[in-house]
């Protein structure tokens, strides 16, 4: 099992960002999927800081995101593809047609997760995915109990994320909001997948990731099946585990 232990933040951060910068410059044609949350922002702005210092070409990039929030505005600030536009996409200068992204708004969600897997497939299919690791063990919108064999789809959210985007939204009640994400079975099919956590509220789950029994009630378990995925964590991440007895299976 591939491991790697930052000791500080911001060594997390930048060994991070090196993946997704090492590979653009190994891949300039790349498919690179990128995920959204606390984890994840400041990974996306050192890989920003990387290209001001070294101005590896991004132009015959693909960038694209996990998931998306549905039935917001797509300008609101707490929808990935803002979130990546602001972290990331906009400043590296992404053309707009390889920066893909679900929509946050259809009448057809099941035709545009469709449409969506069929468009990275015809690009070559995903070179490097970065995941974050929810607090329960979910994977984009990937909740405990969804089928390790699923494909994109729409799918419900967490109660209290819910609420909060609800509350910044000002949507009215009788709006249902989840969202749309790449199925497991999408995200196993990356060629290369970097699963990142930090901080010691990940721990516990970390922990349940690396050595709990594979099952759809942990969504993170399967990534121990993946050929080439590392999980890179930072010190308060990885409290819990052996580090040195997990990296021997």
């Amino acid at each position: 099992m591939k491991i790697t232990v930052a000791t500080t933040e911001s060594a997390f951060d930048a060994a991070a960002a090196s993946r997704i910068t090492d590979y653009i410059c190994a891949k300039p044609n790349a498919v690179i999927g990128l995920s959204t949350g606390r984890t994840t922002g400041n990974i996306h702005r050192q890989v920003v800081q990387n290209h001001r210092e070294v101005k590896f070409d991004v132009s015959k990039t693909t960038f694209f995101g996990l998931d998306e929030v549905t039935n917001v505005p797509r300008e609101y600030f707490g929808a990935c593809y803002t979130m990546l536009r602001t972290e990331l996409v906009d400043d590296l200068g992404v053309a707009e047609d390889n920066f893909l992204m679900l929509p946050t708004k259809s009448d057809d969600f099941a035709a545009e997760c469709s449409k969506f897997r069929a468009e990275l497939a015809a690009r070559g299919g995903i070179d490097l995915l970065i995941l974050g690791l929810g607090e329960n063990g979910h994977l984009g919108f990937n909740q405990p109990g969804t089928p390790l064999g699923s494909l994109a789809h729409e799918a419900s959210m967490d109660e209290r994320l819910e609420e909060r985007i609800r509350r910044e939204t000002a949507t009215p009640a009788d709006v249902h909001l989840g969202g749309v994400t790449l199925g497991i079975a999408d995200i196993m099919r990356a060629r290369r997948i970097v699963l990142v956590a930090k901080g010691a509220g990940k721990k516990e789950i970390v922990r349940q990731m690396l050595t709990a029994e594979i099952s759809s009630d942990i969504p993170a378990t399967v990534l121990r099946l993946h050929p080439d995925c590392e999980f890179l964590l930072d010190a308060d991440a990885a409290a819990l585990i052996d580090v040195e007895a997990l990296r021997k299976l």
